[in-house]
């Protein structure tokens, strides 16, 4: 006997109106976090350097990433004794915080980012084997989005890429690219810098014990359409007993297993997710309080104001004004070095 998928389908899908547009655009959770978090475009350089060589970076930059496609480096924070080496193929990221210095070797002499180019402009016609080839890149976030992938990052991550990962593919098709200038290679770079951070980030997190809980609980299949429902649609009026639907889960399955995964209950992460949407939107100052409101899930600018009081102890606007006189006071990152 032949049983027909479709009514089963239907039936399933009638357990709520939002389920079809969950399954038609499924939000990846890592992308939604990029998406929302990037500032900007990233900056990137390579760099041809005959040793002795070195470079200091500023810990203003607030995510750097370094390769090296030919010779050897080091990279370090404050104390050359714990360096680490970076080889051909591999790549590091460094968190923002104190400077961090590359060099040919552990302690080497390390030049301000205008100095070493200055010292090192003509390295690249030389045909010295000893020269090291390695690219250097900067990105930038905002909010509080933003704020939370990096701090969810050790301060650094090195990533050994083996052959035929991804990961060695990109950078060394990003060396090549930056070789020489081409027709449309702005938007080329742009799009291998994109690919390069989303594939670091993710190694990075599968490595990292300090890896968000929303990035290892997507990895649930009993969670994921829930979190990405939340994610996609953050108006919209979510219930237990509706994600646990979209979950395939009784309730009191779905709320144990979402507790047990990030520590709180689904309400308590909406509530949460809303109030990180809701800073970066009064940061950015683009919209009144009512479209923020009805972005987040709130039916009034009163029902938003009073939720947002409750969660951060002083009403949208007050906090809206504070952060724009931080801002205003704040000199802002440079751009990377070399």
């Amino acid at each position: 006997m032949r049983v027909s998928l479709v009514p089963l389908c239907q039936t399933l899908i009638s357990l709520n109106q939002v389920t079809v547009s969950l399954i038609l655009v499924a939000v990846d959770l890592l992308f939604d976090h990029l998406a929302r978090a990037r500032a900007s475009s990233a900056v990137f350089a390579r760099t041809v350097a005959e040793p002795p060589w070195g470079l200091r970076l500023a810990g203003s930059i607030q995510l750097a990433v370094h390769a090296v496609v030919r010779g050897r480096g080091w990279l370090w924070l404050d104390e050359p004794g714990s360096a680490v080496e970076l080889s051909p193929g591999d790549v590091t990221l460094v968190r923002g915080g104190p400077d961090h210095h590359i060099g040919h070797e552990p302690g080497a002499d390390c030049l301000e980012p205008e100095e070493f180019r200055a010292r090192h402009a003509q390295d690249g016609r030389s045909d010295d084997p000893r020269a090291t080839v390695f690219l250097c890149g900067a990105y930038r976030f905002s909010g509080d989005i933003g704020s939370g992938l990096l701090e969810a990052l050790p301060q650094v991550v090195p990533l050994s890429a083996a052959v035929g990962d991804p990961l060695r593919d990109v950078v060394a098709l990003l060396s090549r690219e930056l070789a020489a200038p081409e027709p449309g290679q702005p938007t080329v770079l742009d799009r291998l810098l994109d690919i390069l951070l989303v594939l670091a980030i993710r190694s990075g997190f599968g490595r990292s014990a300090t890896a968000p809980r929303w990035y290892t609980a997507s990895a649930d299949p009993r969670l994921n359409a829930a979190l990405q429902a939340m994610h996609e649609n953050p108006g919209h009026p979510w219930s237990v007993p509706e994600l646990a639907a979209i979950s395939c889960l009784s309730r009191a399955a779905f709320a144990r297993t979402f507790r047990e995964a990030l520590g709180q209950t689904p309400m308590q992460y909406l509530t949460d997710w809303r109030m990180t949407l809701a800073r970066d939107h009064l940061r950015d100052g683009e919209l009144g309080l009512a479209n923020i409101a009805g972005i987040v899930g709130y039916g009034s600018p009163y029902a938003f104001a009073t939720a947002f009081r409750r969660h951060h102890g002083e009403p949208p606007g007050a906090w809206r004004q504070r952060e724009s006189a931080r801002a205003g006071a704040d000199p802002g990152i440079g751009p990377p070095g070399p």
